[in-house]
């Protein structure tokens, strides 16, 4: 570029600022000296003045100018990396450096991000644009004078006609590419090849790069599997014109390569050529024909050579013949579903990555392959939800330790300490709920913020990959998913204690007798038996509420039958409440709780050797004050014991029953039918004789269950009273990692369920059987790796109390298309709206309200050294114990279903294809020792599927490793599933690690296209998960 230095220096010295657009500082980040790589924070003083962001040698608005960028042929977007909220960053055309920009506030962000992304000349042209075709479509005149404008290539106008309107990241175009007689300056050497696209629209006069083709090593006539695909929001023109050009690459860990040649064309000419090829000849620099490239055109409804539209639109511009069936509204027959279309799927997801590859099969045909990668707002929406409902618990918790009343000294103070850490906890959960709520970026936690406070309930770069197999030969149209998610582990408190698991297992030492001898209850730890006998006992009230106001409803109508069957309803619950309060813990707790008050002597001996027990009654204790004499209860001044709580509650049922039995063995007097009370609403004399038996009983529950709430309350701060400084962490944790487990379950459960709604047995499956989730890890049993497996394990083991409930969805708007969820930590339901179309698609068991549930296994192998250093020279029990676990789970959960549902369809298949030969491959691997057996993954992930369960893969940041392991589950998918050729399997792994979807993700990451290893790390890894040179280096994870 050729300018003028003195002039830019007096335009960006310029006094008045309102000659400037905007300005302000922004912190950049550069490198600190030319010989170092290492990253440093600088702040700037910036002025943007049309196209032109200058910026200053320091943040002093008079200070001299050091650069400028002009802003066009970049891409300016909101960054997650350095700081998600605060950060953007400039991408320029044809330059793989990144400019970093902070910004010190959001809304300082907000502001800059809009100023440049409007500065450019094609931003100007396009609001030019958009408004003269408004003028136009108002005044049907042109405002502009002059020739008529070029025709859009544009598909959104047979969309439009349909009242369909396709999204930006819809492919509209998909081109093949292909090269033939390739010629080097070396005869003696065959070029690495690859093509870079690139493509302007006039009158616009700068390249826009677009893509490129993978690596094709040591061949003059390559032949792509990546292909290149323009999208509606591309806004192609018959006049766009398209660049291809072809380069050599003679050292892909250096980058050094050298342009071989180029060829244009303009789109109109691929849209009528024959076939709709072009073979064109490739010209170098010095204008010489160094070789041929051909291009098929692809049109993206049927995977069929394209069909040109010979009729003119409404507007006289030709355009893309496009296949209706793209532009159906969601319905019952859409099995396959785009990401961004379809109403469900569009709620869950954003931010859609595409990349598009052809395989050859060994029978002749070709695969059409799509990869999607997508964020899901799940990531932030199911932890908002969640820490609403740990912040009302733990309200409700210290209301409850309040309730206690007057307690000794001592349990007053252990009380004192177990509120500090609930109302520590409401402080933290409220302060990290309002972070979330507040918070404006990215659908996704990046992996340079896994340490990050603010974000530590959000799942670690939590995406959906999807791909999707076309043969239409074969009428073939699959999906494949798979939830990719970084370790599920509480990273902002460390692991040099270890992980949950190791902490849970110190923690319940405390209780054993073989502990340390502090133990402060008998036995073993009955927090959790405390909890279900607190939720069973609430329940029984409940409906014991219930049943009696039935048995008044129908007191009131005259109606013997009906009082009759409310009676014996609330006979069985009432017997069953009483039955559960027998419980030897809940004596146990009543007993304690005496104990712990300020006024109780204990039982001792008197003289003639018999017990004598003191006990006095408090004036604000609630437990019960009633007594049963003659054939009433009379309230009583001193404390009931527990035998007498419950024989009130067994009296007061008695006198009910007896009454009842009086009232149907009689036919009710007519007269007495529609009396008036005093309060004026009418009711009948049977109502009235029952109205204070049924208050009695109701009073009797309710202080038998507020007697109980009290002792189990106490029980449970008894358990911890000796641990309360460790509880407060082994809570917190343990909320930390649910939150991540559930977010990427709830992901998972409803893109299967969508996708799978036309299929009847999975969802006979899952309300007989339930739903399979496997988790897949590549953590390594050693160092920090460690201590994230032990957090999993609890973390995925607590996903077992996660119950789901599909209900009609009140409109088709995001908002009521997100999972609610309610309950407690013991157990959280899921609820999943769908639209009505939908629903009405699900059995009859589902939609009457059924609960289900889902079966999570997890299998670990770790592939990196440090798996290595573990093997040799650190223990990999753990790994080798939640591996034989799992599979007993995995086991189990065949068994059920082959019980519960028809034979699967590979009976004729040879035994070691079967799901049963699986099974047993998968228990020799798991119990022998192998040096990272990877195989355990493979094949359990391959029962998974038979199983139309959820896949789940993840490393420590679902960045690196997890992109090995997907991308190599995809190609072994496409060779067993849809006879891919063997003889390209690699050259395909390399293909999708090199520019699919996964080197896309590093970049959202971190900033750089390269997965984070080194030549050194990689010699440790199994082969297969191993990516292609060049693609890899020193990066920042």
């Amino acid at each position: 570029m050729r300018y003028n230095a003195r002039e830019l220096m007096h335009i960006a010295s310029e006094k008045p600022s309102y000659l400037f657009d905007k300005e302000g500082v922004l912190v950049f980040r550069e490198r600190e000296h030319f010989w170092k790589n290492k990253a440093v924070n600088v702040e700037r003083w910036c002025r943007l003045k049309g196209n032109l962001l200058f910026y200053m040698k320091s943040k002093n608005k008079f200070s001299s100018p050091l650069g400028v960028f002009v802003l066009e042929r970049c891409t300016i977007s909101s960054s997650t990396f350095p700081n998600p909220e605060l950060s953007l960053k400039i991408q320029f055309e044809l330059d793989p450096q990144v400019q970093y920009l902070t910004t010190l506030s959001q809304e300082e962000r907000d502001a800059w991000l809009a100023a440049l992304q409007n500065s450019s000349i094609e931003a100007l042209r396009g609001r030019f644009e958009s408004l003269r075709g408004t003028i136009m479509a108002k005044t049907g005149q042109d405002p502009v004078p002059g020739p008529e404008p070029p025709g859009l290539l544009n598909v959104n106008e047979p969309a439009e006609r349909l009242g369909i309107h396709l999204h930006p990241d819809e492919p509209i175009l998909e081109l093949s590419l292909a090269c033939s007689e390739l010629i080097t300056p070396r005869d003696d050497r065959r070029p690495n090849s690859y093509v870079q696209v690139s493509y302007v629209t006039p009158p616009g006069g700068f390249w826009t790069k677009h893509s490129q083709t993978e690596i094709i090593e040591a061949t003059s006539t390559p032949l792509f599997m990546t292909t290149v695909v323009f999208t509606a929001g591309s806004r192609l023109t018959v006049n766009t014109r398209v660049k291809l050009s072809v380069w050599d690459v003679k050292d892909r860990a250096t980058s050094t390569m050298y342009e071989i040649g180029s060829a244009m064309f303009p789109v109109k000419d691929i849209m009528h050529a024959d076939d709709h090829r072009l073979h064109l000849p490739l010209k170098s620099s010095e204008g010489n024909t160094v070789g041929y490239i051909t291009i098929l055109s692809w049109e993206l409804s049927d995977k069929t050579p394209m069909p040109i539209s010979r009729s003119p639109s409404p507007s006289n511009k030709r355009v893309l013949a496009v296949d209706e069936s793209l532009f159906e509204p969601v319905s019952s027959n859409a099995k396959y579903c785009s990401l961004s279309r379809d109403v469900v799927l569009k709620a869950l997801y954003e931010s859609t990555t595409t990349k598009t590859y052809r395989f050859p099969t060994t029978a002749g045909s070709t695969l059409s392959v799509q990869e999607f990668m997508a964020e899901t707002k799940l990531s932030f929406h199911i932890p908002i939800q969640l820490l609403k409902i740990l912040i009302d618990e733990e309200k409700q918790q210290v209301v409850e330790l309040e309730d206690l009343g007057k307690l000794t000294p001592h349990w007053e103070q252990v009380r004192k300490s177990l509120l500090d850490h609930h109302l520590h906890l409401v402080h933290e959960y409220t302060e990290a709920l309002h972070g979330l709520q507040t918070y404006r970026g990215p659908a996704f936690k990046a992996s340079c913020l896994k340490e990050d406070k603010r974000f530590e309930f959000v799942p670690l770069n939590l995406h959906l990959q999807r791909m999707r197999v076309q043969l239409l030969e074969e009428e073939i149209d699959n999906v494949y998913d798979i939830v990719t998610v970084g370790a599920m582990a509480a990273h902002t408190l460390g692991f040099k204690q270890g992980g949950l698991k190791k902490l849970l297992s110190s923690h319940e030492d405390v209780y054993s007798p073989k502990g340390s001898g502090t133990s402060c209850s008998p036995g073993q730890s009955h927090s959790a038996k405390a909890r279900d006998l607190l939720s069973s006992i609430q329940a029984l009230k409940t409906q014991i509420m219930y049943y009696s106001e039935s048995l008044m409803r129908s007191a009131k109508d005259l109606a013997p039958g009906d009082m009759r069957r409310a009676l014996d309803s609330l006979t069985d619950k009432t017997r069953q409440l009483v039955t559960v309060c027998e419980d030897r813990l809940l004596d146990y707790a009543i007993h304690s709780l005496k104990a712990a008050r300020p006024d109780y002597i204990a039982t001792t001996p008197n003289d003639e050797g018999d017990s004598v027990t003191i006990t006095t009654g408090t004036e604000d204790d609630p437990t019960a004050k009633w007594t049963w004499e003659g054939d009433s209860f009379k309230p009583k001044s001193s404390q009931s014991s527990w035998e007498d709580t419950l024989m009130n509650v067994d009296k007061s049922l008695d006198c009910i029953i007896k009454k009842v039995d009086q009232m149907t063995q009689q036919e009710p007097p007519a007269n007495l039918i529609n009396r008036t009370p005093k309060k004026g609403r009418k009711t009948s004399e049977w109502s009235e004789a029952l109205y204070p038996l049924q208050q009695t009983l109701t009073q009797c529950v309710s202080l038998l269950t507020e007697k109980v709430q009290q002792s189990l309350t106490f029980l449970l701060l008894q358990e911890t009273s000796c641990v309360s400084s460790r509880l407060q962490e082994l809570q917190n944790r343990r909320d930390i990692v649910f939150s991540q487990a559930l977010s990427a379950v709830v992901a998972g459960f409803i893109t299967k369920l969508r996708t799978s709604l036309n299929d009847e047995n999975f969802l006979r499956q899952l309300y007989l059987v339930g739903l399979l989730v496997h988790y897949e890890s590549l953590l390594s049993p050693h160092a920090d790796e460690l201590g994230m497996l032990e957090d999993m394990v609890v973390g995925i083991n607590d996903l077992r109390n996660v119950t789901f409930k599909i209900v009609p969805a009140s409109s088709t708007s995001t908002h009521d298309l997100l999972p609610v969820l309610t309950g407690t930590r013991t157990g959280i339901n899921v609820r999943i709206p769908l639209p009505p179309g939908l629903y009405g698609l699900l059995p009859a068991e589902i939609r009457s309200g059924m609960l289900l549930r889902i079966q999570p296994v997890l299998f670990t192998v770790g592939i990196n050294e440090k798996a290595t250093l573990a093997e040799k020279f650190g223990n990999t029990s753990l790994q080798e114990i939640v591996n034989i676990e799992n599979f007993s789970r995995l086991n189990s959960y065949y068994e059920q279903y082959m019980e519960m549902m028809p034979a699967p369809a590979d009976v004729d298949q040879p035994h070691q294809t079967r799901l049963a030969g699986l099974l047993q491959f998968l228990q020799n691997n798991v119990h022998i020792r192998k040096s990272k057996n990877v195989e355990i993954l493979q094949q359990s992930a391959e029962i998974c599927r038979r199983l139309n369960g959820v896949r789940v893969t993840g490393c420590k940041s679902a960045k690196d490793r997890t992109a090995m392991s997907v991308t190599l589950e995809q190609c072994t998918v496409l060779q067993l599933e849809h006879m891919m050729a063997p003889q390209i399997f690699t050259n395909a792994l390399d293909c999708m690690r090199s520019e699919g979807c996964r080197r896309e993700n590093t970049m959202k990451n971190i900033g750089s296209r390269k997965y984070a290893f080194h030549s050194l790390q990689l010699m440790a890894f199994p082969k297969n998960y191993r990516p292609p040179e060049g693609t890899y280096g020193n990066v920042q994870t």
